[in-house]
């Protein structure tokens, strides 16, 4: 459906064209002069602009003229009517920039192919506006690297549901994935889309937590012209982009309350409105939400809705920590090695035994994440083809002081700055669930600052 602004004097075919293209479920808008058709453009939503070139107050290319050369318009398709098939309009109307031109008497079939066409092409332009992601997921297959058998069973179950949703022509059922932090949930969702048969649709990732809380509702819903301040042109929200691929909602916990009533609307009635709208869009895409934190406990305690969470938690897969599957370290850690000395055009070093020790005895609280890392690092400052412990640089689990112990202060006394700073990043980690925003409070760190160090010590 289009928000379609005719601007035509002529009244008997003004009303033929409102009543078919209102028929084929499109809003029209009329205006019968060049004055009142700029001042619609600024007022109310356009998605195509029907334009008559002769007009009681002046030339409909003059109006097409200044379109193209504002920047907040200058997208906007515009189909030129010219009067009794005028070439030298029809010819100037295109070096203009108008979209396409129709010649009076209008064929109204041809009129509706016509929008149609326009309509396919937003389509396709949005999902080029997404192109850089779905590239990023797609120059190279996705992997699920593992052999514990808690991995192989994950890998079914995921395979077991996408043969169903296959089948389902039309509701999916939503996915979440539980995690601490850098368990690799952004894998799982992308392994889910390209399983799917509709692998070749858009892949769209929201960071949910990256989000501004200011912009957080236009950038998922989106908005018309107008809706607020410097809403100069309208833009479909992440929700309207993914279409009829995959939604993938990461850190969803993060959600505001209030923006959570509007994301539990969406999923289910299957409908997304804009800001400033009152046309609904429909929701197709798959949608995979993910998160750190414990959910039922935030219902318990009010931070997070029930009816939201119930809605999310169709299909529930929670992706354990690294350190319950010490088997997929090692495969881990070399497949690693090959992507990092593939990037850097380096001979893959390989791990030395003590090495491979190191890597299975540590307690890895950054999960995957810090594993990816730590090899990286290694892989840079190897020598002679061998990564060695040392390279690795892991700190020792019994260089952490246990809580509750009496020697605790004589234990931080003989660490580095840095370790003890390392250290209680990792606790509280480790206290809040891998909640990087809670953990950051209780530091005193603003999330910002938060991430810098977690990405400091490789966390």
């Amino acid at each position: 459906m289009l928000n379609v602004l005719l601007i035509e004097d002529e009244t008997l075919f003004a009303k033929s064209v409102l009543r078919r293209l209102e028929r084929e479920g499109h809003r029209v808008t009329r205006q019968e002069s060049l004055a009142a058709g700029r001042e619609a453009l600024l007022t109310e939503p356009v998605d195509i602009l029907l334009l008559d070139v002769r007009l009681p107050d002046g030339n409909g290319l003059d109006l097409l003229r200044d379109i193209r050369s504002d920047n907040s318009s200058k997208d906007l398709p515009v189909v030129v009517v010219t009067a009794y098939g005028d070439l030298e309009d029809a010819v100037a109307a295109m070096k203009l920039g108008a979209t396409d031109y129709l010649k009076k008497p209008l064929d109204l079939d041809e009129l509706v192919l016509t929008l149609s066409k326009v309509l396919q092409t937003q389509k396709l332009s949005r999902q080029l506006d997404y192109s850089q992601v779905r590239e990023t997921h797609g120059n190279e297959p996705v992997k699920m690297i593992g052999r514990s058998q808690l991995m192989l069973n994950l890998r079914q179950q995921l395979e077991h549901i996408t043969a169903l949703v296959d089948k389902s022509r039309d509701e999916h059922p939503v996915i979440l994935i539980n995690g601490e932090t850098g368990t690799g949930k952004d894998v799982l969702a992308r392994l889910y889309h390209e399983l799917g048969n509709w692998r070749n649709r858009p892949y769209v990732h929201v960071d949910c937590a990256a989000l501004p809380s200011e912009l957080i509702e236009a950038e998922l819903f989106g908005y018309e012209r107008g809706a607020f301040t410097n809403a100069h042109q309208a833009k479909p929200g992440l929700i309207e982009v993914a279409e009829d691929g995959t939604l993938f909602l990461d850190e969803v916990g993060e959600l505001p309350l209030e923006l959570q009533a509007k994301l539990l609307n969406v999923l289910e009635r299957r409908l997304v409105r804009r800001l400033g709208s009152t046309r609904e869009h429909a929701v197709k895409a798959h949608v995979v939400a993910a998160t750190n934190r414990d959910l039922k406990k935030m219902v318990a305690e009010g931070r997070f809705r029930s009816d939201l969470y119930f809605r999310l938690n169709v299909l529930g897969i929670d992706l354990p920590p690294l350190r319950e599957r010490a088997e997929d370290i090692e495969p881990l850690a070399e497949y690693f090695v090959e992507a990092v000395s593939r990037r850097y055009g380096l001979l893959s070093p390989s791990f030395s035994q003590s090495a491979i020790t190191a890597l299975r005895e540590y307690h890895w609280p950054g999960n995957v994440r810090e594993l990816q890392h730590v090899v990286e690092r290694a892989v840079m400052l190897s020598q002679q083809g061998q990564i060695t412990p040392e390279q690795l640089m892991l700190q020792s689990q019994k260089q952490y002081p246990a809580a509750g112990q009496s020697h605790e202060l004589s234990q931080l006394s003989s660490m580095t700055l840095e370790q003890v700073e390392k250290l209680l990043l990792e606790k509280a980690l480790e206290r809040t669930n891998g909640n990087v925003s809670r953990a950051a409070r209780e530091l005193g760190l603003t999330r910002m600052a938060m991430r810098y160090r977690m990405e400091k010590y490789q966390l």
